[in-house]
C-alpha cells in the first residue's frame, strides 16, 4: 500500500479508508486537551507522552480530568434544561461499572452527579470516596444478602431490584431492621437496541430484569406487574418507580424513546389498577461514543431533547404526571476522556489471501499490553483506532494490525488500522476511547500486571490508580 492509494484494503472494513493525514487526530475520539505538540509528539494538557512513559511506564491509562468533568457537566446541564419544565430536571447517575476509583467517585459528586454501583465492592469505593448513600444506586441481577444489608447500612437512595426473589429477600431483611428499603424495579421493555448481542439488555432472552410480558397464556399478569403488586403489600418497601436499560454503545435516540413510552404506559396501568404512584423513571444509559471515524455519537443536548419530547407527549396522551426522570451515562463520560499508551515491540508482515485470488500484505505490530488491559475486542469484536504517538512521520501509512503480547491468537488491540511504514520497536502508540470497560475488565492473564491510571489536569499528572507489581501478583499466592 502506498501513500497515493485511496481505497481501503479488500480485507479492511468499509470505513477504513487511507487517511489524508496519518498524523491527524480526529477530535471526536480524543479528550479535548489532547493534541500534537510543536515537535509532533502527542501531548495531553501540554505533557508529552514520552514524559508520561518515563514517569509511569507502559501500558498506561491516561485520563483527562478536565474532559471527564466537562462531559459530566454536559450531561447534567443538557438533561436538566430539556426536562426542566416537565419534572424539574434530571438525576444523572454516573455508571460506575464503566470505570470507578475513589478519585473518579469524588469528581462525579463534585460535578453534581450521582453514582450507580453494581456490587458491594463498588459500594465500598463510593463509601471510601465519601459519596453520601442518598446519592447512590445499586444494580445487580444476583445481589447477595450481604450486599443488600450493606446498601441498607449506607442508606442508599435506590436499590434497583431485578426479580421477585430479590424483592422478597430485601423486604424480609428490611423488616428485620425495622427499616424501609428504597426500591426501583428493573423492567425489560422488549426494545431491541442495534448493538452487539452481549451488550443488548432489554430483550426478553437475557438475565436482567422483570419481564413486562406474561410467560404463558394462562398467566393473567406479567412478572413486572406481580412485583408491583407484591411491593405495595410490604411495609418495608418504599416503591419509588421503574428502571430500564436497553443496551450499550447506542447512537440513535429512538430506542430510548420507545422504552420510555412502554414504561410510561405501564406506570399509567399500575396507577389505574392498583393506585400505585410510581414517581420515578430511570431510562438507563448506553449512549455511544466514537471508537472509529465511522461512529457518530449524538451530543447530550440532542438526546435529551428527543427523550423529553417523547416523555411529554406520552404523559399527555396517558393523562399522567411526568415522573422524575433519571439516566445513567458511563461510557459517554469516561470513554473519550482516556487513551491507552503502549510501547511497540516485535513487528512482522504477512501476505493474506484476497477474495480475487491475490495476496495482500498485512503488518502485525505487537505492543506491551493487550487483552489483559482491553478485553473488549475479544469479547465484543470491538473496533478501536490507533496513532503513532511519540512522533510524526511523512512515511506512507500501511495496513496494520495492533496485537498484544498474550499467548492467544485473538489477542488483538486494533484489528485494522493504517500506521506509518517506519513504525519500529520502541515507538509509542496511543489508542483513544479506552476509558470505559478497559481498566474495569482488566485481568492478570499470563500474570501480566494491570496498568496504572494517570489523571492529567492543568499540566500536572498524578497516579489515581497505581499499576500492579510482581509483588502484588504474588501476594495472594500461599504456596
Amino acid at each position: 500500500m502506498t501513500a497515493q492509494t485511496s481505497a481501503a484494503s479488500p480485507l479492511a472494513p468499509e470505513w477504513l479508508k487511507y487517511p489524508e493525514d496519518a498524523n491527524a487526530l480526529l477530535p471526536k475520539m480524543w479528550a479535548r486537551d489532547v493534541a500534537r505538540g510543536a515537535g509532533g509528539e502527542l501531548e495531553i494538557s501540554g505533557i508529552p507522552v514520552s514524559e508520561l512513559k518515563a514517569r509511569f511506564g507502559s501500558p498506561l491509562f491516561v485520563m483527562s480530568e478536565a474532559d471527564f468533568r466537562a462531559r459530566a457537566r454536559d450531561f447534567k446541564q443538557s438533561f436538566d434544561e430539556a426536562f426542566a419544565e416537565l419534572c424539574g430536571g434530571v438525576d444523572v447517575y454516573y455508571a460506575g461499572k464503566s470505570f470507578l476509583c475513589t478519585e473518579v467517585a469524588r469528581w462525579v459528586e463534585q460535578e453534581g452527579l450521582r453514582l450507580d454501583t453494581s456490587s458491594g465492592g463498588e459500594l465500598a469505593v463510593a463509601a471510601r470516596a465519601g459519596v453520601p448513600g442518598s446519592k447512590l444506586g445499586l444494580h445487580g441481577n444476583n445481589k447477595s444478602d450481604a450486599e443488600l444489608r450493606r446498601a441498607l447500612d449506607m442508606g442508599l437512595g435506590r436499590i434497583i431490584v431485578d426479580g421477585l426473589d430479590e424483592l422478597h429477600r430485601l423486604a424480609a431483611i428490611a423488616a428485620e431492621r425495622n427499616e424501609r428499603a428504597n426500591v426501583m424495579f428493573r423492567l425489560t421493555p422488549g426494545v431491541h437496541a442495534h448493538t452487539h448481542e452481549f451488550i443488548a439488555t432489554a430483550h426478553e432472552d437475557q438475565k436482567f430484569g422483570l419481564s413486562m410480558a406474561g410467560l404463558s397464556e394462562a398467566m393473567t399478569d406479567s412478572p413486572a406487574e406481580q412485583a408491583v403488586r407484591a411491593a405495595l403489600g410490604y411495609d418495608s418497601i418504599n416503591l419509588l418507580g421503574l428502571h430500564c436499560h436497553i443496551g450499550s454503545q447506542i447512537f440513535e435516540p429512538e430506542g430510548f424513546a420507545l422504552a420510555a413510552e412502554r414504561l410510561l404506559e405501564f406506570v399509567a396501568r399500575m396507577r389505574a389498577d392498583y393506585g400505585a404512584e410510581l414517581a420515578e423513571l430511570d431510562l438507563g444509559g448506553g449512549y455511544g461514543i466514537a471508537y472509529t471515524d465511522a461512529d457518530t455519537p449524538r451530543p447530550p443536548a440532542e438526546l435529551a431533547k428527543a427523550m423529553a419530547a417523547v416523555v411529554r407527549s406520552t404523559c399527555t396522551r396517558l393523562g399522567i404526571e411526568v415522573p422524575r426522570i433519571s439516566i445513567e451515562p458511563g461510557r459517554a463520560i469516561v470513554g473519550p476522556s482516556t487513551f491507552t499508551l503502549y510501547e511497540t515491540g516485535t513487528l512482522k508482515t504477512v501476505n493474506v489471501d484476497t477474495p480475487d485470488g491475490g495476496t495482500y500484505p498485512r503488518r502485525y505490530v505487537s505492543v506491551d499490553g493487550g487483552m489483559s488491559d482491553n478485553a473488549r475486542p475479544v469479547l465484543y469484536d470491538a473496533d478501536y483506532s490507533v496513532v503513532l504517538a511519540s512522533r510524526v512521520t511523512q512515511q506512507p501509512a500501511i495496513i496494520s494490525r495492533v496485537v498484544g503480547k498474550h499467548c492467544e491468537s485473538g489477542d488483538i488491540v486494533v484489528r485494522d488500522a493504517y500506521l506509518p511504514a517506519d513504525v519500529a520497536a520502541g515507538d509509542l502508540l496511543a489508542v483513544p476511547g479506552t476509558g470505559a470497560y478497559c481498566w474495569a475488565l482488566a485481568s492478570n492473564y499470563n500474570y501480566l500486571a494491570r496498568p496504572g491510571v494517570v489523571a492529567v489536569a492543568d499540566g500536572q499528572a498524578r497516579l489515581i490508580v497505581r499499576g500492579e507489581t510482581e509483588e502484588d501478583l504474588l501476594a495472594r499466592d500461599l504456596g
